[in-house]
């Protein structure tokens, strides 16, 4: 049995980067809002409680009952839920003076095995309102910073050891946070830190073939990460018994589609390709709107994969392509658990199929993906794509969609993404793109004067896509691809490079 951490969230923002650190350390965890019902089983080998937005001084601050868990369990508080353990045994959690937010130093008033390595004067990262002001009577004093009285502690002569962070050790900013955490998972928890992809791949292959039995399982590819990582998972697991369906809806990028197949073939998978570049064609005609066009694109792909999903008797599964941060964003801390987000990489698949759903990778984060993926021998170039949006090139042809547009915006964006590769650049930029942009100019080519389009160059860093900021990309490369671009595309006579960041723009143009 795996061994496990849980999170009891209570609202934080910064709750998925302590899962993050958890999973770094190789241990596995799941996230719980706080009020929702758990088994504490044997594979459970600590909880950690989260920040939270709220006060512990509030009318219906969020309680769980600390010491009920520490009678079972190692318990890491984080900031919120270290004054909310404050309070539950006795002690005095007031308001700041002022809100402490940002950068302090740790003073250690008393080494602990929690600090295993890490001196004092460790940078931390501090978000909060409230203050611990007062420990309760049975609690010890670990460390202090310059602004607050209590910024560690632990309780004294516990069965079960109780730690309480005023601090976010899972941040960037804390410098030692990580081995702060490892500390608590192997020094405290006895974690073992066995939790690896090809660990995960045993298991979930394990897992699979329980689940599924000798059902067969539909399921739509996109070409995409997560969807192949996906389907090779159900693969290894049912071999023939999964029916892969990827469809051509002529908006992929240049050879995308039997590049993809190619990959698909040399993978094993059972996959038949779809040409129905015309139908969306047709389906787009004169369609400028851009949420018009998404939902037409979501309509004709539903269309298509049930005509092709009847044709295979006898399935019992959809298999999805579903991730973590899927699944724990629609969940609500604030009451029990929202519909978890159905159909993820198909659109929305109609009722009438009464299919129950696979998903082998609803509890991995996107890295976890990528490493999963290369562990399963999936080529590299697949696996380190950039993101690419579901609705595909229609979304980056700014107004009205027509084959020869995106036969033209094909060509170009292939030049662009060839030269980042060719000058070692693709790797360092998160997502890169090309626009094209429903604006004609003047040009001149040799005696000639053209009017054609313009064509907008995108390219980002970003960790998750949350944020993001333009990449600041060598001026002779960007010279270089806009006279390839304009000599070898034709219809397109002007090159432009977008400098905007996320926010306030999107990484995407519609």
């Amino acid at each position: 049995m795996t061994e496990k951490i849980l999170i009891l969230d209570f609202g934080s923002q910064f709750t998925q980067l302590i899962a993050r650190c958890v999973r770094e350390a190789n241990v596995y965890c799941e996230i719980i809002p706080y009020n929702k019902k758990f088994e504490l089983d044997d594979s459970l080998k600590g909880i950690i409680l989260s920040g939270s937005p709220f006060s512990v001084n509030d009318s219906n601050f969020p309680w769980v009952d600390i010491e009920k868990l520490n009678a079972k369990l190692p318990i890491l508080t984080i900031c919120y839920g270290a004054q909310l353990t404050a309070k539950h045994y006795g002690g005095v959690v007031n308001k700041s003076n002022k809100r402490e937010y940002g950068r302090a130093h740790l003073t250690i008033e008393s080494m602990d095995i929690l600090f295993k390595h890490i001196e004092s004067n460790s940078q931390v990262w501090m978000s909060h309102s409230d203050s611990i002001v007062e420990l309760p009577n049975g609690f010890e004093l670990l460390a202090t910073t310059n602004d607050i009285p209590v910024a560690a502690f632990k309780k004294s002569n516990a069965v079960n050891p109780l730690y309480g962070l005023q601090f976010h050790p899972e941040v960037h900013h804390s410098t030692d946070g990580k081995k702060m955490i490892t500390n608590f998972l192997v020094e405290v928890c006895k974690c073992e830190c066995s939790w690896t992809p090809a660990s995960f791949i045993n298991e979930t292959v394990a897992a699979l073939k329980e689940q599924i039995g000798d059902a067969k399982v539909i399921m739509g590819l996109s070409g995409g990460v997560d969807s192949t990582v996906a389907a090779t998972l159900i693969h290894k697991a049912i071999g023939k018994n999964l029916y892969g369906i990827f469809v051509d809806n002529g908006l992929l990028r240049k050879d995308e589609f039997q590049q993809v197949l190619d990959i698909y073939k040399t993978l094993g998978l059972n996959v038949t390709g779809i040409d129905a570049k015309q139908l969306f064609y047709d389906g787009l005609k004169d369609v400028a709107d851009p949420e018009t066009k998404r939902k037409i694109i979501g309509k004709l792909f539903i269309d298509v994969f049930q005509q092709e999903a009847n044709k295979i008797a006898d399935a019992g599964f959809l298999g999805q392509g579903t991730i973590y941060p899927d699944v724990i964003e629609s969940v609500s801390v604030h009451g029990p658990s929202a519909t978890i987000k159905s159909h993820h990489n198909v659109g929305g698949l109609p009722d009438t199929m009464k299919l129950k759903l696979v998903e082998p990778l609803r509890f991995l984060f996107k890295d976890e993906v990528r490493k999963t993926g290369l562990e399963l021998g999936i080529p590299a170039d697949l696996i380190n794509r950039h993101p690419f949006p579901g609705p595909g090139l229609a979304i980056r042809i700014l107004g009205d969609v027509s084959p020869e547009k995106v036969a033209m915006l094909q060509a170009a964006d292939a030049i662009y993404i060839n030269a980042l590769k060719e000058q070692n650049l693709y790797n360092k930029v998160w997502q890169a793109g090309a626009i094209l942009l429903p604006v004609k100019s003047v040009g001149v080519m040799g005696d000639e004067r053209t009017y054609e389009f313009t064509l907008a160059l995108r390219a980002v860093t970003s960790v998750d896509g949350m944020t993001a900021d333009w990449s600041h990309l060598p001026y002779e490369f960007l010279a270089n691809v806009s006279n390839q671009i304009i000599n070898e595309v034709k219809g397109i006579n002007r090159v432009v490079y977008d400098i905007s960041s996320k926010p306030p723009a999107t990484i995407e143009w519609e």
